[in-house]
């Protein structure tokens, strides 16, 4: 009898793949029985040009000015930029805010649910209060695929508490020159790492798209945006097509692999074109070569910068479309970008399968999140963010990611009891200077930016009560009656643009004023560096008893206590090459030139410490 109905079952599916009329007492793409493909194949010929356009359109949400927008619009999606989030920012208003949105799209023609992105890149770090990780430098440190693994998916699970369902994450860039301002987006220097850590897209994709808390993931910033000359942002990547496969592509061949749903296009050039109009790299080997047949998309107006004039014309949009972008992010301007690109159709300069063949791969998507069954937010993943279990496992992460780069006369790790601690630096109790850029803001800023623990708060709980801590964070106040000081000194946060560093990498004069003050005391110091990227010390390193890259360990800083007390042995090992000097930048292993610490350098605790 069994046998008997899966015979009737499997002819009506193959006898309605060739029947849309079939579909029981609605249209076909509605029935969630029915093969993707179908769904999408009874869905497309049920669309009109300008619902198409629609489907390929990005808006940022702040862009929508009025209730009804997307409805008009028939926008296929929508996206909060890195400093665009509701007010009071809190996952509720987060998840009322895609609801409403999502309640818009829904009441169009079609009834076709939009898909929402927001950067988390370093866990849902625009949302207070969310677990913020390790940036991705810091991650390369560990050389911990499973680890970061599990990051995807914690990610996923809070992003999933808010609605949102697509994320504009990894960066799976290669950064080559440290004077870049996106140099903590990559995991190190070298393909191999951010091959091995694309395991953060199983995280956040799940075993299934549709499951519940996953999340669509994106490979960015496709291709060479770290290898631009003089690590200038949105620059120019002038090298061979032999040097840009061998060190740019592997990461996204590996990520297409792995089933990544889509593919950011970077701003950056190569060889003078813009990679927003570059057809070969996109058409021929991203969706030929390497068979990618998810989405495609611009970065934020980058399809304004094609001409390398401001505002976008008819001819950019030509272009980037011809080029293989399937969904265009035009956060301010969607109603001039549909109507120009319907324009163009209309004139013949984009053909129809053009515009068929990006609907079908974004409609595609939305079918395999399962947005049409379930398109409000999934409120069960409300609880896990900045949950117990995700903070523990961010701790984790801080704490394989410390790199012990000196221990002279064994200063570390120190000792818990008896011990008189001087802590002193701008970063000590910063949790916004220890998160960095893309921290509940596109730049970051310093301060009390989000919940989580200092790296002085992390200190003090773990010294014990016959131990002193003492913090002034200029260093006023220091002797030799204190046994051993510990500055926390680095960068202040910064995103792409504004963190370029073309004129020197060096420490500032407030971190050089600190240091000063505690060599002058003749206490032994121990340097944690918060930073984004290897910085400029080697004038100063002789001065420092240790030194710890710490990165931007985000907001557990409870986990570089952990590192300095030796409750865990560093195991982090350097995923950049360390310069003597900014001179020497670019700097990469294998170029023949020697470093202040080599790629892969890392100290660990002697035995029984």
């Amino acid at each position: 009898m069994r046998r008997f109905t899966l015979g009737i079952l499997t002819a009506a599916l193959m006898l309605g793949a060739h029947t849309p009329a079939l579909a029981g007492n609605g249209p076909a793409y509605r029935d969630a029985w029915r093969p993707v493909k179908f769904r999408v194949a009874d869905l497309l010929s049920r669309m009109t040009l300008d619902e198409k356009i629609g489907q390929m359109t990005q808006a940022e949400r702040l862009g929508i000015k009025a209730p009804g927008d997307v409805t008009k619009g028939m926008l296929g999606s929508l996206l909060s930029g890195g400093s665009s989030q509701p007010t009071p920012n809190n996952a509720i208003t987060w998840a009322d805010m895609y609801d409403g949105f999502q309640k818009e799209a829904l009441a169009t023609r079609l009834g076709i649910p939009l898909i929402y992105g927001v950067d988390a890149v370093h866990g849902h770090n625009g949302l207070y209060g969310a677990t913020v990780f390790p940036h991705n430098i810091g991650l390369g440190a560990t050389r911990d695929a499973s680890l970061v693994m599990k990051i995807g998916r914690a990610t996923a699970e809070e992003v999933s508490g808010t609605g949102i369902d697509w994320n504009f994450a990894p960066c799976l860039c290669i950064a080559r020159d440290d004077r870049w301002g996106r140099t903590y987006e990559s995991f190190g220097e070298v393909p191999e790492i951010a091959s091995a850590m694309t395991t953060v897209i199983d995280g956040m994709q799940g075993r299934s798209l549709s499951a519940p808390g996953s999340v669509l993931a994106t490979a960015k910033h496709y291709i060479g945006d770290g290898g631009t000359t003089g690590g200038d942002d949105q620059g120019e990547t002038d090298i061979s097509e032999a040097e840009l496969r061998a060190v740019h592509l592997p990461p996204f061949r590996e990520a297409v692999r792995r089933g990544v749903g889509s593919v950011m296009i970077s701003y950056s050039s190569w060889n003078g074109l813009k990679m927003h109009a570059g057809s070969y790299l996109i058409n021929d080997v991203l969706k030929g070569e390497l068979g990618f047949s998810g989405i495609v998309i611009s970065d934020y107006n980058g399809i304004d910068q094609i001409d390398r004039q401001p505002g976008f014309t008819p001819a950019e949009v030509t272009a980037s479309i011809n080029a293989g972008i399937d969904m265009v992010m035009v956060p301010f301007e969607y109603q001039k970008f549909t109507d120009t690109l319907k324009a163009e159709v209309l004139a013949g300069r984009v053909t129809r399968a053009r515009i068929d063949d990006a609907n079908r791969r974004i409609l595609t998507k939305k079918f395999e999140l399962g947005l049409f069954e379930r398109p409000l937010t999934d409120r069960r993943f409300l609880k896990t963010i900045g949950s117990d279990e995700h903070r523990a496992l961010a701790r984790q992460a801080v704490r394989e990611s410390q790199v012990l780069l000196k221990n002279e006369n064994r200063v570390l790790p120190l000792d818990k009891s008896r011990n008189r601690i001087f802590v002193a630096g701008k970063s000590a109790d910063d949790i916004g200077n220890q998160s960095g850029g893309w921290t509940v803001g596109w730049q970051g800023k310093s301060g009390p930016v989000t919940e989580g623990t200092t790296i002085l708060q992390g200190i003090r709980h773990t010294a014990k009560p016959s131990s002193t801590v003492t913090f002034d964070k200029d260093a006023n106040g220091i002797d030799k009656s204190y046994d051993v000081a510990v500055a926390v000194v680095g960068e202040t946060p910064y995103a792409e643009g504004r963190g370029d560093r073309p004129e020197g990498m060096g420490l500032d004069a407030e971190d050089l004023a600190t240091l000063k003050r505690l060599h002058d005391s003749g206490v032994p110091t121990v340097v944690v560096l918060v930073s984004g990227r290897p910085l400029d010390i080697a004038g100063q390193l002789p001065e420092w008893d240790g030194l710890i890259a710490s990165w931007l360990p985000g907001s557990e800083g409870q986990g570089v206590a952990d590192v300095l007390f030796g409750d865990y042995n560093p195991t982090g090992k350097l995923p950049v090459t360390w310069m003597r000097s900014a001179d020497q930048q670019p700097i990469n292993v294998g170029d023949g030139k020697s470093g202040l610490f080599p790629f892969g350098f890392g100290l660990r605790y002697r035995h029984g410490w």
